[in-house]
């Protein structure tokens, strides 16, 4: 399989997120992921997204996040960068899971899940923007022909 990338640009706003579902399921669809792949590699980006834009930006300011996404030997890589304020997620601490569905808070599972989701990610800030990388592998029997 040759290497597949694409990169877009959203807007710092929450309204965006349908655009960047959209984005997911295109690229996922052209290369042949399979749907659960497609699904999860959303929930991450939607969480990180959603992050960025609600707690990366001290000003009222719009902001662009640029998006690079790329399949390459069976490993799915996103990269998110952003010039907000320096926060490596990866220094966040685990949060202590709830027993059950009624004592489980609102929010703050979002990293976690990511984590849980994907293979790898990793966190850089280089000339003072903010890169959050994730990568997936894909197993190359799920993968479906697009010839």
């Amino acid at each position: 399989m040759e290497t597949q990338n694409y990169s877009f640009e959203l807007k710092s706003k929450l309204s965006e997120l349908a655009a960047l579902n959209q984005h997911i399921v295109d690229f996922g669809r052209h290369i042949g992921l399979p749907e659960l792949s497609i699904s999860e590699i959303n929930i991450c980006l939607d969480e990180l997204f959603t992050n960025t834009v609600s707690y990366g930006f001290k000003d009222d300011r719009e902001h662009n996040i640029q998006f690079t996404i790329k399949m390459d030997d069976h490993i799915f890589t996103a990269s998110i960068e952003d010039d907000g304020v320096p926060f490596n997620p990866l220094k966040k601490k685990a949060p202590k899971l709830p027993a059950d569905v009624e004592s489980a808070n609102i929010g703050g599972l979002g990293i976690h899940i990511t984590r849980e989701l994907v293979d790898e990610i990793n966190y850089e800030r280089k000339r003072g923007k903010n890169r959050l990388t994730i990568k997936k592998s894909i197993q190359a029997n799920e993968i479906q022909s697009q010839e």
